[in-house]
């Protein structure tokens, strides 16, 4: 196992796959690292690394990149070259069992699961964050620490739902929008809107 990012995601990453038991990583990528480790785990390098990597044999990574769309990037090339891409689901969190996780998506500490809720590829559903049953996130989205979704929420690919916000029931927050910090959605966002406040209002148009 090899961690993409050694940011403050990292961070929460490392500690979420040692509580749930996941064997010590080898190490991290990343060309820019702020420290030569993370919490103890070792920098290897930048992306040069990966192919090396992955020539040695089978390997697994986990993409700890906070930002939606390079999160997708990241994930596709390692995909690409044959990374497998496990989700990690904090065993403080609280999963119904007819949630689905998908690869590389990663559900942090006392985040809520509700049934029958579908969690993307490399979507990340941040800490203490509910999202209900039925809710859909997309591919890369973001459910930010604190976040609460009610029933049947829809969050389109490498969408951002900010700290603190809450979603009403049947919403759709689309590709690649922004919910702006401590906001309280009560209508559709269209894709690639920013919206804020509360009740939530265009900050500025879609792109």
């Amino acid at each position: 196992m090899v961690i993409i990012g050694g940011g403050g995601h990292a961070k929460v990453v490392i500690e979420a796959l040692r509580a749930a038991g996941f064997p010590p990583p080898l190490g991290i990528i990343d060309p820019r690292p702020p420290a030569p480790a993370v919490l103890g785990v070792p920098v290897l390098g930048g992306d040069e690394m990966l192919e090396r990597l992955r020539a040695g044999g089978p390997c697994a990574a986990v993409v700890a990149v906070g930002h939606n769309l390079a999160r997708q990037r990241v994930g596709d090339r390692l995909a690409a070259l044959g990374f497998a891409l496990p989700p990690v689901l904090h065993p403080a969190a609280h999963c119904s069992p007819s949630a689905v996780v998908e690869e590389g998506a990663v559900v942090m500490a006392r985040a809520c699961l509700g049934p029958e809720s579908r969690i993307g590829r490399l979507a990340i559903v941040n800490t203490g964050a509910v999202v209900e049953h039925d809710n859909r996130l997309g591919q890369a989205a973001h459910v930010a620490p604190g976040c609460a979704l009610a029933g049947g929420v829809v969050v389109g690919e490498r969408a951002l739902v900010g700290i603190g916000s809450a979603v009403r029931q049947g919403i759709v927050i689309g590709a690649d929008a922004v919910v702006g910090a401590g906001s309280a959605v009560v209508r559709d966002v269209p894709p690639g809107a920013r919206v804020g406040g509360t009740p939530a209002v265009p900050l500025r148009p879609p792109r």
